[in-house]
């Protein structure tokens, strides 16, 4: 089956055709490091990284960028209010980011640019505009893009460039020649933060960024550009505008999007500051518990965070967990031996679908029900190893079984008092007092642990 992606930039799903057979340029604008991730970028993050995982499992040859924006007003204004250098700023946050994204399981990219380091290439690419026309030095030092030189400014969007002017939050500019007009390049004086440059000193606007890392680490012309909700407008159409005028080609064939999160109808964002932080949650939830609920719906459907949605996630996947207990010592299967099961199929053909991760779980609940009614280890064991196959490429399954359900929050039992309770159950079992196993027994479920007694001993996990 092809692959098919909804490009935003079409408005509908094509089939993927590569620029080179074989090879993906995959480009996402990355996190402006100034504070802590949250869950949207999460969001965006754990998306990338299925799609990232999914495409190498089919022998696609992906190449993917994954930007850092460590230099910004948002930036030096907090390393102003902490009194610090803004590299000692971007340093620690970019640290964060890192162990936020091991937490949740997310695979690193090919390449990390940081936008401190591709300086002389921004230079470049605001040189090639001035002298096409398309950006001029302004009075105030600052250099603009001029947006009325260019044709197709606000096709990304499906709007015209006058609508788009009321959503771009332009500040009012005498230096200006068009209210639209954008920022490339910002003067900065010799006590601030800035670079030498043939316009002067100064520092550069966050869309020119991407242009110019983009284009250094995949080309002017690649195959997919993705990033958050909140991108299209503006700075995705002004990377188009200003990549697009500069390099006289197409910059990105493909426009992906991740769907925002929400929390009670409303858009998660810093700037509501109605956000939780990636690390917060995760004090409370284990990770993959975090990574299963972004990828339990579509990737641009809106998700709406909340307990209950927390609390179904982890039912969700203490059910798969559930499933693999007791076969620990089962390697999952290579996907060449898995090329022909009808299960795995069904969940490539889901995959290729615009990445549907969403009925690719399905998918794989269905294996969850053929593996529970198996008829002896024989047969239950390649349902196993094909399960496990298709959650490694989702990121999941990177706890042992009894790790995942046994995991506890802050304020849980501790393992160690659990597994004295049911020593104690057990022994009083022997002792014929059932009365006291049975008060063991409620004392665990009152504290959230389900016990499974067997012939081979008692179980426990913890309750969803």
């Amino acid at each position: 089956m092809s692959l098919t992606i909804y490009s935003t930039l079409s408005g509908k799903k094509e089939v993927f055709e590569p620029r080179e057979p074989g090879k993906i340029g995959l480009y996402v604008c990355g996190i402006t490091v100034y504070d802590y991730c949250h869950i949207g970028h999460a969001r965006v993050l754990v998306a990338f990284d299925v799609m990232s995982r999914f495409l190498r499992s089919q022998q696609w040859n992906v190449n993917y960028v994954r930007n850092i924006t460590d230099i910004d007003d948002k930036i030096i204004d907090r390393a102003a209010d902490n009194g610090e250098r803004y590299t000692d700023l971007t340093s620690r946050y970019i640290e964060f980011m890192h162990e936020d994204e091991r937490a949740l399981g997310i695979l690193p990219p090919d390449t990390e640019p940081r936008a401190t380091a591709h300086i002389d290439d921004i230079i470049a690419m605001i040189e090639t505009l001035i002298e096409k026309g398309y950006a001029y030095s302004a009075s105030n030092g600052d250099v603009y893009y001029r947006v009325s030189r260019f044709a197709d400014y606000g096709k990304l969007t499906n709007k015209d460039p006058e609508q788009l002017l009321a959503g771009a939050r332009v500040e009012v500019d005498s230096a200006k020649e068009d209210p639209r007009d954008f920022a490339l390049w910002k003067f900065a004086a010799e006590a601030d933060v800035g670079w030498i440059s043939p316009f002067g000193r100064g520092r550069p606007g966050w869309h020119i960024e991407c242009s110019a890392m983009s284009k250094a680490c995949l080309g002017a012309h690649f195959d997919i550009h993705g990033g958050g909700p909140d991108l299209p407008f503006p700075h995705h159409e002004n990377e188009i505008a200003q990549s697009e005028a500069a390099n006289g080609c197409q910059y990105a064939n493909y426009w992906m999007h991740a769907g925002a999160v929400r929390l009670d109808g409303e858009k998660m964002s810093k700037s509501l500051g109605n956000f939780f932080t990636i690390r917060d949650v995760l004090k409370q939830y284990h990770a993959e518990v975090v990574r299963y609920l972004l990828i339990s719906s579509h990737y641009r459907s809106p998700i709406n965070y909340s307990e209950e949605n927390l609390v179904e996630a982890k039912a969700g996947l203490d059910r798969l967990y559930n499933a693999l207990r007791g076969y620990e010592s089962v390697a999952a299967t290579s996907l060449e031996e898995l090329a022909g099961n009808e299960f795995y199929k069904k969940f490539v053909a889901a995959m290729n679908d615009d990445f549907n991760t969403r009925v690719a779980l399905a998918v794989m609940f269905d294996l969850v029900r053929a593996l529970n009614s198996a008829k002896g280890k024989q047969e239950a064991e390649p349902l196993v190893a094909e399960l496990k196959a298709m959650g490694q490429l989702l990121g999941l399954f990177g706890s042992a079984p009894d790790d995942f359900l046994q995991s506890a929050g802050e304020s849980d039992l501790a393992a160690e008092t659990v597994e004295a309770l049911i020593a104690e159950r057990a022994q009083a079992k022997r002792d014929k007092n059932f009365a006291r196993a049975d008060e063991v027994r409620d004392q665990l479920l009152a504290a959230g642990i389900l016990l499974e007694d067997s012939a081979e001993g008692t179980k426990w996990r913890r309750d969803a």
